[in-house]
């Protein structure tokens, strides 16, 4: 399902979209602001885990495109999200090994659409998102999807180290980009894979690295030393579609 209306501004309207059950990636918040209707939002925004962001007035005004905040802006999804256990479904359904792309905050909307794109192209069965500081579904990442949203199913999750060690429990293996590893050739990517990218500018958290079972490295022959983060993305995951044809 696709929502269009991306900006919810006003108290009721970011009260009744909470409870329609519309997911909302993150709200605004008029900075100590205590009546009734705000705290009733935040408790709804904990509730549903929500991003919250308190901030000044003038932040507020600079956002809003009605003028009529009343204190609270609401960012919705432009698609629906997925569960993981959706993801590991489809794989199911096809009767084929899950291959998933897990994306450690990739902040760039542009790279999170051509990276959807690829997973979709690929044959991946889902991409998992981070809640905190990264791109969610906008309508910027629906569009560079150029209609992979429709297809591919995109999870959100608020620990992704704590995922991987979930999945890992369901027969999966992990690789990362990362400079410093094995070239990628020499490495065996067949069976139940999820592909990690990291952050545009510092790569794969130290975290979720020493979650991976494999590291590989893209061959590089020019002079700049790395590959913007959705090309690397497609250069990695379509190694892994070959290993996964032979």
């Amino acid at each position: 399902m696709r929502y269009e209306e991306l900006k919810i501004e006003g108290r009721n309207a970011v009260i009744e979209a909470f409870r329609s059950g519309k997911p909302i990636d993150k709200v605004f918040v008029l900075d100590g602001c205590q009546d009734g209707p705000v705290r009733t939002i935040v408790r709804e925004a904990k509730k549903y885990d929500t991003i919250l962001n308190f901030v000044t007035k003038e932040r507020l005004d600079q956002m809003s495109e009605t003028g009529k905040h009343q204190g609270v802006i609401a960012m919705a999804a432009a698609y629906e999200y997925a569960s993981v256990e959706d993801i590991l479904e489809a794989a199911k359904s096809k009767g084929e090994a899950p291959f998933i792309f897990l994306l450690d905050n990739i902040e760039d909307p542009h790279n999170l659409g051509a990276i959807i794109r690829t997973a979709n192209l690929a044959g991946a069965h889902g991409v998992i998102i981070p809640k905190r500081r990264a791109a969610g579904l906008t309508a910027t990442v629906a569009r560079t999807s150029a209609g992979a949203l429709n297809y591919t199913p995109v999870a959100k999750v608020t620990n992704m180290a704590a995922t991987i060690e979930e999945l890992k429990k369901e027969g999966l293996w992990f690789v990362c980009a990362d400079m410093g590893g094995e070239t990628m050739y020499r490495l065996n990517l067949k069976g139940p894979i999820g592909l990690v990218i990291g952050n545009e500018g510092e790569g794969v958290s130290r975290l979720v690295r020493e979650k991976c079972d494999m590291i590989a490295s893209i061959p590089m022959k020019g002079d700049i030393d790395s590959l913007n983060a959705s090309v690397a993305a497609g250069v990695l995951a379509y190694e892994i579609v070959r290993q996964r044809m032979e």
